[in-house]
């Protein structure tokens, strides 16, 4: 008898997975648009409740509601179509609660990167929601498989490897990235399948795998598929589009940016991430940028000594403030020239094959 995929990602038609993007890139609009074309719409849990009146007051409450409205909203553009997921970073304070708020809304999968979400199927284990790490190494998806085969005997539903080109924070050592000697994720993928073959053996299913990082092209898409990939997570290219959650003021920058020079900088969060080269990211050079408030939301992070304050800078840059804001972006954003919809984004990365 032939080895089956969890039922839920039969409503998958489209082998597309959004990247979720914070603070407030990748709400229930884009969501829930990427749904209506087939894929996965992804709503980052990273301070989804920006925009909230009590927002500084009480984060958690806000964003607690946000996550409620933005899965509905999702929900509603849909069309009854495709999959909701919600991205919980490993590195968020108050992360088993943030990601039961995301369940009892009702999404269909948790993907969780940004370190490795060890007690993750602790935390679902009442819920029938699809479970997902990002990881980009075998030797991360070896410990995080082995953790969960032997401590909650069950493994992942499908995963997602996420290699050198991707935006936002990237799971490699720093001499990796400014070395270029950091594997691509085709190469990942070469040494994933091996880890993944045994878990499938083991639980007799299918563990679909998706990569990210670069991954804007047909031709690319193609690749991985060829290599024994189901599809790819996409972000950056999501960006530019007229669903986007993000100011407009955010996604020209994406389009127009003078020389849409990228950097690499250290995050709160403790790995370096992917950024646009602004205003923010030359001060940084310079030194500290003091942090105006502390939200108390990612665990490394000390108010005292931080470099800057990662969610406000997220915060501004979601709001449209280019020059105080941080901009992750992935290797491919010099392939942006238009905003399109998200439905042109999907037709082309298909190719009208759907």
């Amino acid at each position: 008898m032939a080895r089956s995929i969890n039922i839920k990602l039969e409503k998958l038609t489209t082998p597309i997975i959004q990247g979720g993007m914070g603070v407030g890139i990748s709400l229930g609009n884009l969501a829930g648009s990427v749904m209506a074309e087939g894929g996965m719409g992804v709503i980052s849990l990273a301070h989804p409740g920006y925009r909230k009146e009590d927002f500084m007051k009480n984060p958690f409450k806000a964003n607690e509601q946000a996550v409620h409205e933005e899965v509905k909203k999702a929900r509603e553009l849909s069309q009854e179509k495709g999959l909701l997921a919600v991205n919980a970073m490993c590195a968020i304070n108050r992360y088993d609660e943030y990601v039961k708020v995301a369940l009892d809304a009702g999404v269909d999968a948790i993907i969780s990167g940004a370190g490795l979400p060890l007690s993750l199927p602790a935390i679902t284990k009442d819920y029938d929601v699809l479970i997902a790490p990002i990881i980009s190494s075998a030797k991360a998806c070896e410990l995080l498989l082995k953790s969960w085969d032997r401590h909650y005997n069950c493994t992942a539903d499908f995963i997602v490897i996420e290699g050198p080109e991707a935006g936002g924070h990237l799971g490699f050592k720093p001499e990796e990235l400014f070395e270029h000697q950091a594997k691509d994720v085709y190469t990942l993928l070469e040494e994933v399948k091996p880890v993944v073959h045994y878990y499938e053996e083991k639980y007799d299913c299918i563990i679909p795998i998706f990569l990210a990082g670069g991954m804007n092209t047909k031709e690319k898409i193609d690749q991985a598929i060829r290599l024994g990939a189901t599809g790819a997570q996409v972000a950056t290219s999501f960006i530019p589009t007229i669903e986007c959650d993000a100011d407009t003021q955010f996604k020209e920058m994406f389009l127009h940016h003078p020389s849409k020079e990228l950097t690499l900088i250290k995050s709160p969060v403790g790995y370096y991430g992917r950024v646009l080269v602004n205003p923010l990211t030359k001060k940084l050079e310079e030194g500290r940028v003091k942090p105006n408030f502390c939200l108390k939301c990612i665990k490394p992070c000390d108010f005292n000594t931080t470099p800057f304050c990662i969610s406000e800078a997220l915060i501004e840059a979601a709001k449209g403030n280019v020059i105080d804001g941080l901009v992750f972006s992935g290797a491919t954003i010099k392939d942006l020239d238009k905003l399109r919809t998200v439905k042109e984004v999907i037709d082309e990365l298909m190719g009208g094959q759907r």
